[in-house]
């Protein structure tokens, strides 16, 4: 209750916070307008937010003044036409939100968070994008609004890009690209950008060059040039990926005319580390450094880094190795230490497919090397006889190491033969404990019910299942049914949902002797984990022995 009454006081001043802020008059004879007119004015001015935030100001306070919720959330959307107040999209996010629920719409409730999740997306927030794009569908998937739709493909495509599952991406894209074409210019020629971004990634650089050139030409027909810097900027880098460095040079250059207007510090980031990494491929050397340290800087001040800008660092650890500079080379190696904990954070998903050089132990190990050698230096010999002592000792210890888990990766498996095949996990049957759950019985007797359809009917081999999005689902609360699951299940959610596939993957792979061909990837995919690193770690948790193994020794069985 208190935290809602403060979301309420919270909701009610924010335009008149705005309001202040701005210190924006409302001319009287806008009060009456209605609001087809205003919205028009603000069409009108939205490339001049200084003269669009007076009808701005003025939608917002009428329809704050006539309760109507529906306008509330569109009042609060225009705001982020007003580029001066970049700091406070998530406040307007928020309290779009608020309006949208009490709305009660569904289309209203949908787009309010879809919009946060872009706020979010901008400020390279991914994972907390990712959260609110999948409330926003849980409400968008109840509607028949097909732009919401498309648009919720659209954004959850450039998630897909940045987690790395490229194919998946572009499946999304194509989709929104088809649907666009005839509805929406702009949403058409971002979807357009994205797929070639995506092929580029891919390596497919022909059709990428394909896509950048329909992009500017079917921006020029539509009268709608505002994505053309992009369209370039990507064929700029593209033609790195062809190898024509000097050519890669002056489009990219070209096109950061455009991104710099637009304030675009990531695009313009990865703009000059590809204009970095060509004139180092030329050999020049000088020019290459000069536009590394842009990238450098632009990590300092915004902390703007994605997972394939960290090359830079290693070849700047190797340039300056070679130049004998180490404090350079210091200074770099804790950059990349710093770098590599903020990716293995934002992209957890993708760094584990991304090819390190320099794997974070190993940077450790060069860091203090290097700060030991400006306080003294150390005896060859010492180090020599200390580095093959530790071979000596790491290979003796892995041998007995892959040894004794052998054995008992083998017992496990004899154990989980034996086991009675109709031995389920224990569910608790007592009565319904009110008082220990401080829940409503008929509740707890509902979500009971709705677990053993979604356990029936196998519903927990679709992906990406959290807490939020199943109790969604069950039309409950995430407290309830966290609780309820705990108790009748005697797990934590994750565990619950990760234990319910394997207990699946495990019984297929004792009956179906196709399926123990499958590779792990393809076994991740069966039961619908994220990446094969989640389905193997769920695995060994939950059965205590490889996958590869088990597989094996059904094999042997069979013989």
């Amino acid at each position: 209750m208190a935290v809602t009454y403060i979301i309420l006081l919270l909701f009610w001043a924010t335009s008149t916070c705005i309001a202040q802020k701005k210190n924006t008059h409302i001319p009287d004879s806008l009060y009456n307008k209605e609001y087809t007119y205003l919205d028009e004015q603000i069409d009108i001015f939205k490339r001049n937010p200084s003269k669009a935030a007076v009808y701005v100001h003025s939608y917002l306070a009428k329809a704050k003044a006539e309760k109507n919720w529906k306008e509330m959330v569109l009042g609060y959307k225009n705001y982020f036409l007003l580029k001066s107040d970049e700091n406070y999209k998530l406040v307007y996010a928020d309290s779009m939100i608020y309006a949208a629920k009490n709305s009660k719409d569904n289309v209203l409730i949908g787009s309010a968070y879809l919009s946060k999740g872009i706020v979010y997306y901008a400020e390279k927030e991914h994972k907390a994008a990712l959260d609110n794009y999948i409330i926003a569908n849980n409400f968008i998937t109840k509607t028949s609004d097909p732009y919401l739709f498309y648009k919720l493909k659209y954004n959850m495509a450039l998630i897909k890009y940045y987690l790395g599952s490229y194919d998946e991406a572009i499946v999304l894209l194509k989709k929104c690209i088809d649907h666009f074409k005839d509805n929406d210019d702009r949403a058409y020629l971002n979807s357009l950008h994205s797929l070639g971004l995506v092929n580029n990634r891919l390596g497919n650089y022909g059709l990428c060059s394909e896509i950048n050139n329909t992009g500017v030409t079917q921006g020029k027909r539509r009268n709608n040039t505002e994505v053309e810097p992009y369209f370039i900027h990507s064929e700029g880098v593209n033609q790195y990926g062809k190898k024509n460095y000097a050519m890669a040079i002056r489009t990219i250059q070209k096109g950061l005319i455009g991104i710099r207007k637009n304030k675009d510090f990531s695009n313009e980031s990865v703009g000059y580390y590809y204009i970095g990494k060509s004139y180092w491929e030329l050999r020049k050397t000088d020019q290459a450094i000069h536009y590394f340290r842009k990238v450098d800087k632009s990590f300092d001040d915004k902390g703007y880094i994605r997972p394939d800008l960290r090359e830079m660092y290693e070849v700047l650890i190797d340039y300056y190795v070679a130049k004998k500079n180490p404090e350079e080379e210091l200074y770099y190696v804790n950059k990349l230490l710093k770098v590599d904990s903020i990716s293995n954070s934002t992209y957890k998903y993708l760094t584990g497919k991304m090819h390190k050089e320099y794997d974070t132990k190993k940077l450790f190990a060069e860091k203090k090397k290097l700060e030991n050698s400006f306080n003294r230096k150390k005896s060859t010999e010492l180090i020599f006889i200390s580095v093959i002592g530790l071979l000596i000792l790491s290979s003796s210890y892995l041998v007995y190491r892959n040894t004794r888990i052998k054995k008992n990766y083998k017992k496990k498996f004899a154990e989980l033969m034996f086991k009675n095949e109709n031995t389920k996990d224990n569910v608790v049957q007592n009565k319904i404990p009110s008082d220990t759950l401080n829940i409503n019985p008929d509740t707890v007797a509902g979500i009971l019910k709705q677990l053993e359809k979604f356990e029936q009917d196998k519903k927990f081999l679709e992906q990406d299942w959290t807490l939020v999005k199943l109790a969604a689902a069950f039309d409950s609360n995430t407290k309830y049914l966290s609780k309820i699951i705990y108790f009748y299940r005697d797990k934590k959610f994750v565990e619950y949902i990760n234990d319910l596939k394997i207990d699946y993957l495990v019984e297929l792979l004792k009956t179906n002797r196709i399926v123990r061909k499958f590779s792990n990837a393809a076994l991740a995919e069966e039961a619908g984990f994220s990446s094969t690193q989640r389905f193997t770690n769920a695995f060994l948790q939950r059965i205590e022995i490889s996958p590869t193994f088990f597989i094996k020794e059904l094999e042997k069985q069979q013989l």
